[in-house]
């Protein structure tokens, strides 16, 4: 089957992401420049993130908030709440952070306050679809159960092949890729400890 090699960020998680980094840099008296060389991302291209006029690649974000002494889960969420925080709990924060055009998503549940974090996500892989992702931070794993279908995970040349009902854990810290080769729909939960 043929596979994609990537999706794109979805509108709500470019804009969130935007306006948190401008928010962000603006609140520590940055300018443009000066967060576009601690990222060692283009100053052009920090801009267009800022207005929601790019499709960062998580990894962009990953390094724009690592600039910014912060972590990807402030950029990529929505801030809390007052009523939030005087309740110490949060509802309905997730963020659909990546789609394909085959129609999969990775959805970001939510994610714990306390660093490093650990993040809760819903994946849904359609038939023949592939997500390549970047090393994530040394000494992140990833913890993953299949409700439908069958995943296979690539990492350093090796495969994972868990179906429905399976769970597995892999290193993040590494180049990996999630892949559906069967003719029906993955889906699966994704924690990321360590992140």
């Amino acid at each position: 089957m043929a596979t994609r090699e990537k999706g794109e960020a979805t509108a709500e998680f470019v804009a969130t992401v935007g306006r948190q980094i401008r928010q962000q840099r603006q609140h520590r008296g940055w300018s443009v420049q000066e967060l576009s060389d601690r990222a060692r991302v283009s100053r052009r291209m920090l801009t267009q993130i800022e207005l929601g006029q790019a499709n960062p690649s998580l990894v962009t974000v990953d390094h724009i908030a690592h600039a910014l002494g912060t972590d990807f889960v402030s950029l990529a969420m929505p801030p809390t709440t007052p009523a939030e925080e005087a309740s110490g709990g949060r509802l309905g924060a997730a963020v659909r952070v990546w789609s394909s055009d085959r129609g999969s998503e990775a959805v970001l549940l939510l994610a714990t306050e306390s660093v490093p974090r650990t993040e809760l996500w819903s994946w849904r892989l359609a038939p023949g679809d592939t997500y390549h992702a970047q090393p994530d931070t040394a000494g992140t794993e990833e913890l993953h159960q299949v409700h439908a279908g069958e995943l296979i995970i690539i990492t350093s040349g090796s495969a994972l092949v868990l179906r429905a009902g399976e769970a597995g854990r892999i290193r993040s810290d590494q180049r990996y890729t999630y892949r559906n080769d069967s003719d029906t729909w993955t889906e699966f939960t994704r924690v990321v400890t360590g992140a």
